[in-house]
């Protein structure tokens, strides 16, 4: 591991004073060949005492975690790392935060690690030595990308089965049997979480995950995906196999975020794009167990789910609140679950100019664009089914929409009230019923520039007046 130049000062003077290790996150990111961020140090052997005193002179120290052991330290670069002590945890209560932490320099490295959630998180780095310290098998757990949990004590914190969902999600992971079963024997605490833990760990699982199906395998395993009804109910729901080959909409759902997951635009997004999008991805079918049937078609019987779309709209803004999803969050995800199947609507040849301007609309704040992601894992979430049919259906809506300067944002109104104002009308009531017929003209293609809705306005003023 590579560590930077302003760590080494820290080192010599934790050194001094104990055995100085770089713990968790860190090390196993880097055993996977990516890069070892936020570097946590964990030091045996020494006293809050000792640490506070030989760093006390490299930055600002915040002691705020004096109780469990910890100091922030802060350098004159800005960067931050945390410095804690080993430290025993006991059970004391329900939930993520009933637990008594006692500072214990006296820890082996071993016991120290014993209470971290997963093996794969329970290797150090000596940066002295350079060696790995892994007694819990981690590294061998790492090559095998298997989840395990590192001690019973797994049990006691219910988070650590939402850790594993995210983790697994993260990294491709699949979840031992044994930690499964732990995770099944306490279904019922989940109940305990506040609900901003949970959002924590649904939102690394959007934001962060390379096979996102892996991390729902993980609520399967545990018997949790009953805690989030809106999804538990996609597993049995069929689908027509000619449509959908890959089996049931769970399984389809699956597939689609891990089809979004690999689209480089995906990749490429911004933290807050990437989590609103698997989550649109994720809900995108959530309305089909209510509107699924068999209808019969040339003569056969086929599963449908008509009107599946806008029937998405309130179980999706149902799961968002259950999660604890920020309360903008569902205004930018819920339009992509309405209009996802919208590409098919338009014909062979797609969809029309005034079409694509009133889908623009109906999708802000969420875009085209975002649509389009949406809509190609969709068509790519069924495999080993391939339709380039669909994908230049999709093809074709974004780039018009491109054309339209209308891919990356909906349509502004162009005629507004100065200008009501300009052509002699006093404010009132009807401007906004002139405004609005005004904006519905300009969405039907009746103009689409300033001079072209004045002469609009003249000749609809004396509707306005009338």
């Amino acid at each position: 591991m590579e560590l930077p130049d302003e760590l080494i000062p820290v080192l010599t003077a934790l050194r001094s004073v104990g055995r100085p290790r770089i713990v968790g996150g860190a090390v196993r990111d880097w055993l996977l060949g990516l890069p070892a961020k936020d570097l946590d140090l964990e030091v045996g052997g020494a006293s809050f005492g000792d640490l506070h005193r030989v760093l006390a002179p490299l930055g600002a120290t915040d002691v705020v975690g004096r109780s469990f052991g910890v100091i922030k330290l802060r350098l004159a670069s800005g960067v931050e790392y945390d410095i804690s002590l080993p430290r025993r945890e006991s059970k004391t209560g329900a939930g993520h935060r009933g637990f008594a932490v006692e500072p214990d320099a006296t820890l082996s490295d071993a016991e120290a690690a014993a209470r971290r959630d997963f093996t794969v998180n329970a290797i150090a780095w000596d940066p002295v030595t350079r060696v790995l310290i892994d007694p819990h098998g981690g590294e061998a757990d790492l090559r095998a990308g298997r989840l395990r949990h590192t001690s019973a004590a797994f049990a006691e914190d219910p988070l650590r089965v939402l850790r594993g969902m995210q983790l697994a999600g993260r990294f491709g992971f699949t979840l031992d049997a044994a930690t499964a079963e732990l995770g099944r024997q306490i279904f019922a605490t989940y109940s305990e979480l506040p609900v901003e833990r949970v959002w924590h760990e649904w939102a690394k699982w959007a934001e962060k995950s390379a096979r996102p199906s892996c991390g729902l395998a993980v609520l399967v395993q545990t018997g949790w995906l009953a805690h989030f009804p809106e999804l538990a109910a996609l597993v049995g729901c069929p689908q027509d196999p000619g449509w959908h080959p890959e089996g049931d909409v769970w399984v389809h759902t699956g597939f689609t975020c891990d089809a979004l997951a690999a689209d480089p635009e995906w990749l490429a997004a911004s933290p807050g794009r990437r989590l609103r999008l698997m989550l649109a991805a994720l809900l995108h079918d959530v309305g089909k167990p209510g509107c699924t049937r068999q209808e019969e078609k040339a003569g056969q019987l086929r599963w449908v789910s008509p009107g599946h779309e806008p029937a998405g709209v309130p179980l999706a803004e149902a799961f968002l609140r259950r999660i604890g999803a920020p309360h903008d969050h569902a205004a930018a995800i819920t339009p992509l679950i309405a209009n996802h199947m919208v590409h098919h609507h338009g014909g062979p040849e797609g969809l029309g100019d005034n079409a694509i301007r009133r889908l623009a609309r109906r999708l802000h704040p969420a875009t085209i664009a975002d649509l389009a992601l949406i809509m190609r894992a969709d068509s790519n979430g069924r495999p080993p089914l391939h339709s380039p049919e669909t994908l230049a259906l999709v093809e074709r809506l974004r780039r018009r929409a491109d054309e339209l300067a209308l891919v990356d944002g909906a349509p502004r109104p162009i005629l507004l009230g100065r200008h009501l104002i300009a052509a002699g009308l006093k404010p009132g009531p009807e401007f906004k019923a002139l405004l609005d017929t005004a904006f519905n003209a300009q969405l039907d293609g009746a103009f689409g520039d300033e001079s072209g809705a004045l002469i609009w306005l003249r000749k609809h003023l004396p509707v306005a007046g009338a």
